[in-house]
């Protein structure tokens, strides 16, 4: 009698498959962290830019303290500088200051305005300087005394919604869970 032996065949090939489709679900985690890292650094670099754009009109503000009320944007319309805004024509308030004072507020206002919309950077003739709808409010609070310089833009994801405390650029994203905000609150010294 005679024993025949049996090969398998098609072995390898099978471990060649499997192996493939591990190799494909590593690939894919290793694609989604890619892109992951890269939404965390857009995010991170449009936060950087509003922190610059804030200091900047801080010390706007700052060096031209005396007309301090001429940069409050909230009885504007739109009340906020930026992407959409347009530019500031004349300044609002006729009774603080000297007239160079007043027309230094309002190409300070309008150089804010240009930075939020991303004229400081571009790339074929559009802006890209700046954070994705970057716009930027100015208000006082008499009862304290301070001012609020804030910068809102859209972020890249959804998180929570801003407080009603920050309200600068409300209801203009798709999804309030997008805006962002960041802000300084400062106080003006009355100087003579």
């Amino acid at each position: 009698m005679k024993i025949e032996i049996c090969h398998q065949q098609g072995v390898s090939m099978i471990e060649m498959l499997v192996t493939m489709v591990i190799l494909m679900i590593g690939l894919l985690g290793v694609a989604g962290l890619m892109a992951q890292s890269q939404r965390a650094e857009m995010e991170s670099y449009q936060r950087v830019q509003a922190n610059v754009i804030v200091r900047d009109m801080v010390s706007r503000m700052n060096a031209n303290r005396k007309v301090a009320s001429c940069y409050v944007t909230t009885g504007m319309t739109p009340a906020y500088l930026g992407t959409g805004a347009g530019t500031v024509a004349a300044s609002a308030c006729t009774t603080v200051g000297t007239a160079q004072e007043r027309a230094m507020a309002v190409q300070d206002m309008n150089a804010w305005s240009n930075l939020l919309a991303g004229a400081g950077e571009s790339a074929g003739g559009t802006n890209t300087g700046a954070m994705i709808g970057g716009r930027g409010c100015v208000s006082f609070d008499a009862a304290t005394n301070t001012y609020m310089v804030s910068v809102a833009w859209q972020g890249v994801g959804l998180t929570t919604t801003p407080p009603a405390s920050l309200p600068c650029a409300a209801n203009l994203y798709s999804n309030e869970a997008q805006r962002r905000v960041v802000s300084l609150t400062i106080e003006m010294a009355t100087l003579l």
